[in-house]
């Protein structure tokens, strides 16, 4: 009996085995027979596709091949013969038909060839997989009309509404035929409310000039199915597309209200928005949720916080804010804390009200008083607690103490040895021995920072790095660099005016300096900040003009760019500085991204 069953084992693992010989032979003699083909050596092709023809028992896929063979080879008798003994096998594959007709093509008949097609559609049966190989045939000889007349005279056969209506779309999509083709695949979002997926098939197919025509089919069955969101969703998507979020926005209200929603959609829709930099819609959005679900909606919280940094980012965006447009936002900080608390779950906006207050009105007494207050709080992320002491630190720094700032930088890099909050706390207190003139300890810490998974602390770092190597021991007493290690601290620390007069007594102390190139783009960062436009755009310029290959000219070149194209809305004087910067600066850091926004402000599809 055991001796019975082992025979049975090794016979079924031969029988196996050689299954997978078959297989793997199979698939080197179909590899070998399309590279004759596309070499156009039909004659070995045809052999090889005959061969595989037999042995798979008549696959139908090989059997196309081997008749198209015939046919480059002009073979009509033996591809005749072919089709003919597969008719015979198979003659309820009305497919053969249509390969018949296109043999009558071939062969100058197209009378004839009609009359095949005709007969194919005739004879065809109710079975869905019938009709797609059909169909599907039809397609591959791009006659698409029959393709399509298959497909609607299948869903009759089979009494089902809209069987096909994926692969009716696809064919009017390769027609051109756009209006039947978004039918079709708006009729596929009844068969699959999830519209990612049509999302996507249109995404790809249409055209800036199509989504009119979609619009206004979307209305029509928003009309029509007052039942069911999906179709709201999509006109929402079109708007999204064309970024008209005022319209998207106002059709994510209706949905909310229509369906009774928690306003989720809504906020999803805000922070898109806010990304893209539409404040006044982001506000919109944002207030929405806030006044029309109130404390019932569980996105209160954050959209009253989204709510506050939109109305920020409109005030803080251009350089024409006023002192009263930052006291207004700051009431509102105080307003939203007083509602909310100060806890756990408000950290984050406690954390940006500080920033407000250090960086907008310099109160920095104030900061530091509410980030200690935040550092107490039990139960906080480590990776929070970390941030609010790099923002402690630098307050404290800008506030004149140094060593507290030390000490905070010390404690995150202690706790963040091996992650980028380490790497941010390390560049910190290197910048800091650099403030303080210490710049050979400085320089040893940058270039060991070159190497940071961060990538703004890696190029900060080098830039350091370089700058320090450069300009130290230009002479004997290190003087020149120290004056402008000063100046920089006290443009870290918001004194302007002070900054601008060290960096004049740089010029007036040490004329034709190497470091003019440096004084010059600090000043420009200062006056970019002090919102002195012509000012700032003179610094600019006398860098690219006359310090075309000093370290800094690169990053002149492309924050020129930047607030030519952000701030004064000017894409003209915006291009070419791009262009220059990965023409000229390819090396640059800035490359990839300067291309990358010469081709979107000249309107490349991207």
């Amino acid at each position: 009996m055991r001796s019975t069953q082992n025979k049975c084992v090794v016979s079924t693992l031969i029988f196996m085995l050689s299954i997978l010989v078959l297989g793997f032979g199979q698939q080197q003699k179909y590899r070998l027979a399309n590279e004759y083909y596309n070499a156009g050596e039909y004659e070995k092709a045809a052999t090889l596709y005959e061969s595989l023809y037999k042995e798979s028992a008549g696959n139908k896929s090989y059997f196309n091949l081997y008749i198209q063979c015939l046919l480059d080879l002009k073979d009509y008798e033996t591809a005749k013969k072919i089709i003919d003994a597969e008719l015979k096998k198979n003659p309820a594959d009305v497919s053969l038909y249509v390969t018949n007709g296109n043999l009558l093509l071939s062969q100058g008949f197209p009378d004839k060839a009609n009359e095949e097609f005709r007969k194919a559609i005739n004879n065809l049966g109710p079975d869905p997989g019938s009709v797609a190989n059909l169909a599907n045939t039809f397609a591959n000889l791009a006659k698409y009309d029959l393709a399509i007349e298959t497909y609607l005279k299948g869903e009759k056969l089979a009494n089902i509404e809209n069987l096909f209506v994926y692969n009716l779309a696809d064919l009017y999509r390769r027609q051109g035929d756009t209006k039947n083709m978004i039918k079709y695949y708006l009729l596929s979002a009844e068969k699959e409310p999830n519209s990612i997926n049509i999302q996507t098939s249109l995404q790809r197919y249409l055209g800036d000039d199509d989504y009119t025509e979609l619009q206004k089919q979307l209305y029509q069955k928003i009309q029509e199915n007052t039942d069911r969101p999906h179709y709201g969703e999509l006109l929402q998507w079109t708007f999204i597309q064309k970024k008209e979020y005022d319209k998207a926005l106002r059709q994510a209200k209706a949905l909310d209200r229509q369906f009774e929603e928690n306003g989720a959609r809504v906020f999803t829709l805000a922070e898109q928005i806010y990304n893209d930099e539409d404040y006044d819609n982001a506000i919109g959005a944002y207030d929405y949720i806030v006044n029309n679900h109130g404390r019932n909606t569980s996105f209160y919280l954050d959209a009253k916080r989204g709510l506050l940094k939109s109305k920020k980012a409109k005030v803080t965006q251009n350089f024409d804010y006023k002192k009263e447009d930052l006291s207004a936002l700051k009431m509102e900080y105080i307003s939203f804390l007083n509602e909310m608390g100060h806890n756990t779950q408000t950290v984050p906006m406690m954390q940006e009200f500080a920033d407000f207050e250090a960086l907008y009105l310099n109160e920095l007494d104030t900061a530091i008083i509410i980030l200690e207050e935040l550092r107490q709080f039990g139960g906080l992320h480590p990776e929070s607690v970390a941030k609010a002491k790099l923002a402690l630190g630098d307050y404290y720094l800008m506030n004149g103490d140094r060593w507290e700032a030390s000490l905070l930088y010390s404690q995150v890099d202690k706790d963040f040895k091996e992650g980028q909050m380490g790497e941010y706390a390390r560049y910190r207190n290197a910048k800091l021995s650099y403030y303080a003139g210490d710049f050979e300890w400085a320089q040893e810490q940058f270039k060991i920072l070159k190497g940071a998974t961060s990538k703004l602390i890696s190029n900060d770092a080098i830039d350091m790095s370089v700058f320090i190597l450069d300009n130290l021991g230009m002479d004997t007493t290190e003087v020149t660099l120290q004056m402008f290690a000063r100046a920089d601290l006290l443009l870290f620390q918001n004194k302007y005016d002070e900054a601008l007069a060290k960096l004049d007594s740089i010029k007036i102390l040490f004329p034709d300096h190497s470091l003019e190139d440096d004084v010059l783009y600090t000043k420009a960062q200062i006056y970019k900040r002090l919102r002195k436009t012509d000012d700032m755009i003179a610094a600019y310029q006398t860098i690219i003009e006359k310090y075309p290959t000093e370290i800094k000219a690169d990053n002149a070149i492309f924050e020129l760019a930047e607030f030519y194209e952000n701030q004064l809305k000017d894409p003209e004087k915006a291009k070419p500085l791009y262009e220059k910067i990965f023409t000229d600066y390819s090396g640059s850091t800035f490359a990839i991204e300067a291309r990358q926004r010469f081709r979107k402000l000249r309107g490349d599809e991207l």
